[in-house]
């Protein structure tokens, strides 16, 4: 124990100069980590002054190249003044193609963080899911989805046309992109509906699940992404969701909630006087495998949201890697103070909550912003772990609550601390900003909880939503699908 109070002692120290650095790095504008344009005079004389008084150095330290955060607007709309050469047009489809394969990989890690985290007997009935969930998303988000976020017209509420789409219609929300555009957006889709299966694992009925998968996929999703992403309401008022942390995963993590909540416990996990029993995973290193899948595909999600090769690409990487390594080493040292090891399982969910977290932001902070809200996501996740699961009672096999929705929601507010391109709270930008981005994370709170209450016991008291005692106990991989994943072992169990 001795050893991880040594531990612990450094890693405040280091965070502790990390946060001086970063309150030092806010002073001085942050902006030649952006790499913005030179000061204006007005700029320049402030910095002068507090250079004289011995406050700093000026506010933009040196020159640097611009480095742009989005994609140029003029691409977006499909002005004349956007078009631009073929070869470049190539290289951007070609980069988005290569953003959207990766994101499309993140499936395979939902699939092994879910199943690792779940029993033996579940195995078969989670891969079902998180392949299923997929195909079934791509239809509906093909044939309704994507003209309800990408077809706003006359209705401020959700997009009219786009339905079905033809090469038309694609290249008319996207001229450059078209079809690969369709595409990374068909994957984003996906990957908010697999979110609440996780939560929902190991109890849930199959058919059910391919429901609610479908209506999240066709209607959930795709109307909140309208009124952030596809120029609705939220998205005209400032808010900045970059590639997701409210639009995908805060919104998949609170359906998440609302599903557990609905269906309850899994036999077994909360005994009659309270007490909480732990069910552990069956296979730990295959959960570890799909989080480093994950961390490798959040390189496709969230560089690949530039839509665009330019410089920001290595930029937005470097922040996404930097707060899923802080994430992990805060997690790591809080478990080790709570528990006295270093915990595997809040060491990668302390992984997953940093590149959660650092999600919404990663082309606007600093990286010493990343590092600082990595760390924060890290110790926040394990908190809320112990809530959800102590306080609440909800039965979360996964985290993905914690993981999506709570962290999802903590790096959205983030963005209006921490962006230092002169908008954020902590570099001077005033509190208009955070208070944008506190009112998208709570309508898309309000929304999830609603539709998700809705549609829950909408199936719960029609097809039912969770399986038979028998069923449960047994394995879903027998019951549902006639087979095990592995049937050279005997997973029958009474838990």
């Amino acid at each position: 124990m001795k050893i991880w109070k040594a531990i612990f002692v450094l890693v405040l120290l280091f965070f502790g100069f990390l946060t001086v650095a970063f309150v030092k790095e806010a002073r001085q504008g942050g902006r030649e980590n952006l790499g913005e344009p030179e000061e204006t005079p007005i700029e320049k004389a402030v910095g002068d002054v507090l250079s004289l008084l011995g406050l700093g150095a000026p506010l933009y330290a040196g020159e640097a190249q611009s480095i742009p955060s989005e994609p140029e607007a003029a691409a977006e709309t499909g002005s004349p003044e956007g078009d631009a050469p073929a070869d470049a047009a190539g290289l951007n489809t070609l980069w988005v193609l290569i953003a959207t394969f990766l994101v499309f990989f993140m499936q395979l890690g939902f699939m092994l963080v879910e199943a690792g985290f779940s029993r033996s007997k579940n195995a078969v009935n989670i891969m079902m899911k998180n392949v299923i969930d997929f195909a079934v998303g791509s239809l509906a988000f093909f044939a309704v989805g994507f003209g309800l976020m990408w077809g706003l017209d006359r209705c401020a509420f959700c997009g009219t046309r786009f339905f079905l789409p033809t090469s038309a219609d694609v290249f008319a929300v996207n001229p450059q992109l078209g079809w690969t555009f369709f595409l990374f957006q068909t994957v984003f889709c996906a990957t908010s509906a697999t979110i609440v299966s996780g939560a929902m694992a190991e109890r849930t009925k199959f058919t059910s699940y391919l429901v609610y998968s479908l209506v999240i996929s066709a209607l959930v999703y795709p109307i909140f992404g309208a009124w952030t992403w596809g120029g609705g309401w939220l998205g005209k008022l400032g808010f900045h969701d970059f590639a997701g942390s409210t639009v995908v995963h805060s919104l998949g993590g609170w359906l998440a909630l609302t599903g557990a909540a609905t269906l309850g416990p899994r036999i077994g996990k909360y005994s009659p006087d309270g007490r909480v029993n732990a069910i552990p995973g069956h296979h730990i290193l295959m959960g570890a495998l799909g989080v480093l899948f994950l961390w490798f595909g959040w390189f496709g999600f969230n560089p690949g949201s530039t839509l665009a090769v330019t410089p920001s690409i290595g930029y937005i990487a470097v922040t996404t890697n930097l707060a899923a390594a802080a994430g992990a080493v805060s997690a790591m040292v809080l478990a080790s103070i709570i528990y006295g090891t270093s915990d595997a399982t809040m060491t990668l969910n302390g992984i997953l909550a940093g590149l959660v977290a650092i999600t919404a932001g990663c082309d606007v902070v600093s990286p010493l912003g990343a590092i600082l809200i990595g760390a924060a996501a890290g110790c926040l996740v394990i908190g809320s772990l112990l809530f959800v699961d102590r306080v609440l009672k909800i039965d979360d096999p996964v985290g993905a609550i914690s993981v999506h929705a709570v962290c999802g929601t903590f790096g959205t507010l983030c963005v209006g601390l921490f962006a230092a391109d002169g908008t954020g709270l902590f570099y001077g930008g005033g509190t208009k900003f955070l208070r944008v981005q506190l009112l998208g994370a709570g309508v898309a709170l309000v929304w999830a909880l609603g539709c998700g209450f809705v549609l829950f016991l909408a199936i719960k008291r029609t097809i039912g939503l969770r399986v038979s005692r028998h069923e449960e106990l047994r394995g879903l991989d027998i019951e549902e699908h006639g087979m095990q994943a592995y049937p050279n072992f005997d997973t029958w169990t009474t838990v």
